[in-house]
């Protein structure tokens, strides 16, 4: 006679700290967003729910993003790597378009759709991944030639660079070449082509800071911001007063004093210092527990994939969103010059908390039925099964 699970089997299906740690993240950034802008929500709009309105819509579509890619699968996602990149190029090619492409702060990022406005970037970091993981597995057994392995990624890298640079995007084009950079080194790359891409990135990367007055402006601000404290190096400054006031527990949730028009972009890039004002050293330590927990089974899960474009696609999320939370947090305590890239599933905008939370439901799909558990190794496992 035939017996069926018991239902408690049937439904834990993902891993549950993944999981957790992801909405934690989430319901701690809606939190922290209104916290952020209500103040200057109240006095340009009118409405201080203003931001927290559109984030609690960004974080509902999120949800469902979540849920279809743990319904659908990672395995699937390998038919769609082609289209996904091509959607991508099409997306980052339209933003450059004067009238199509919406230009805030100087840059033209954003395609104004009604009642929300998508950021082709972000669209592009997760295609590029899947791109990257399913080429890489594919051509698993040529990865080591350069005219195979090398070569054909490195030109698709350069060419969505060169339409992020257009925007320009300086931040997503570091992301895009840090990914393959990688998911080249997981695939087994030649560690010679490697140092060689870094190399002939470094002078490319010069001439993008040198020939850009604003990005020089960056630099300054970044080498020293007291010395540049009323002009280039204001937000920087105000951003390290913030911090530093708040101490081991804070000033307490909506007490800040640095969001009261003093911290430029208090609930998006720099949303990392308020935390740290009105949480303290506490609030930032459980943020970083929660990326570290998110890094940690996210990686566990790649591993225990069993096949190679599932380990590729896991290990680039995984690094996607480590990436992107040390470089906003680094940013903000004055470590690195600003970067425009937004704290995962925490800052202010809508198009990235879509499409992470979409991205770590291809996490979780790849943790089903193992909660962090390795499997058997099938690093081999031809590409045909993985695409079916």
């Amino acid at each position: 006679m035939k017996t069926s699970s018991p239902p408690s089997a049937a439904l834990v299906r993902f891993d549950p700290v993944l999981l957790c740690a992801v909405l934690g993240l989430v319901s701690f950034g809606l939190v922290m967003v209104y916290s952020a802008s209500a103040v200057l929500a109240q006095d340009k709009l009118g409405d201080s729910l203003y931001f927290l309105k559109r984030q609690l819509v960004a974080a509902g579509l999120g949800l469902v993003a979540m849920a279809a890619a743990m319904k659908v699968g990672w395995r699937r996602l390998a038919r769609w790597a082609y289209p996904l990149l091509l959607a991508a190029i099409v997306l980052l090619v339209l933003v450059n378009i004067p009238g199509i492409g919406s230009t805030a702060g100087g840059a033209r990022r954003w395609i104004r759709l009604p009642g929300f406005g998508l950021q082709p970037a972000e669209v592009a970091k997760f295609a590029w991944v899947v791109y990257l993981s399913y080429s890489l597995a594919k051509k698993r057994e040529k990865v080591a030639k350069f005219s195979v392995g090398f070569v054909p990624h490195l030109a698709l890298c350069g060419i969505l660079v060169l339409l992020c640079m257009m925007q320009p995007d300086f931040g997503s084009s570091v992301l895009l070449v840090f990914m393959l950079f990688v998911l080249l080194f997981a695939a087994g790359a030649k560690l010679s082509y490697l140092v060689g891409m870094v190399l002939l990135a470094l002078p490319m990367a010069y001439v993008a800071i040198a020939s850009s007055p604003y990005r020089m402006k960056r630099i300054l601000a970044f080498m020293d911001p007291w010395a540049h404290r009323h002009d280039v190096g204001y937000q920087v400054a105000e951003s390290l007063m913030s911090i530093g006031s708040g101490g081991v527990a804070g000033l307490g949730l909506g007490d800040g004093r640095q969001k009261l028009f003093f911290l430029p972009e208090a609930h998006t890039d720099f949303i990392f210092s308020i935390i740290a004002e009105e949480t303290g050293l506490i609030g930032v330590g459980l943020l970083v527990v929660l990326y570290g927990v998110v890094l940690w089974r996210g990686v566990q899960a790649s591993l225990a994939a069993g096949e190679t474009f599932g380990t590729y696609l896991g290990l680039g999320i995984s690094s996607i969103i480590a990436f992107q939370a040390a470089v906003n947090m680094c940013v903000a305590m004055g470590l690195l010059p600003t970067k425009g890239l937004t704290l995962p599933f925490v800052s202010y905008g809508g198009s990235s908390l879509v499409v992470l939370m979409g991205a770590a439901g291809v996490l979780l799909s790849l943790s089903a039925n193992t909660q962090g558990a390795a499997r058997p190794s099938r690093v081999g496992t031809d590409m045909r099964e993985v695409a079916a």
